[in-house]
């Protein structure tokens, strides 16, 4: 069966953002299963819009920001 977006609830969602741009923290519910934390980036580019991209690796300072939000989504869970 294939994604649907219709049954992905979003149960929370909050923002880092410094500088280079953004992490986003989020917990979501599919089919009303499980709740599932995600964790996303956006970059900013020449013109400040934000742009997906890979996670990879968070600084000193972004864990530093998301570590408090993640605390506050496991509450969510």
């Amino acid at each position: 069966m294939p994604y649907d977006t219709t049954l992905d609830e979003e149960l929370f969602s909050k923002e880092f953002e410094n500088d280079e741009g953004k992490i986003v923290v989020s917990v979501h519910s599919y089919r009303k299963g499980a709740k599932k934390l995600q964790i996303t980036r956006a970059i900013k580019d020449k013109e400040s819009n934000f742009t997906f991209a890979k996670m990879g690796r968070l600084s000193k300072d972004e864990v530093e920001g998301v570590l408090p939000i993640i605390q506050e989504a496991l509450k969510v869970m």
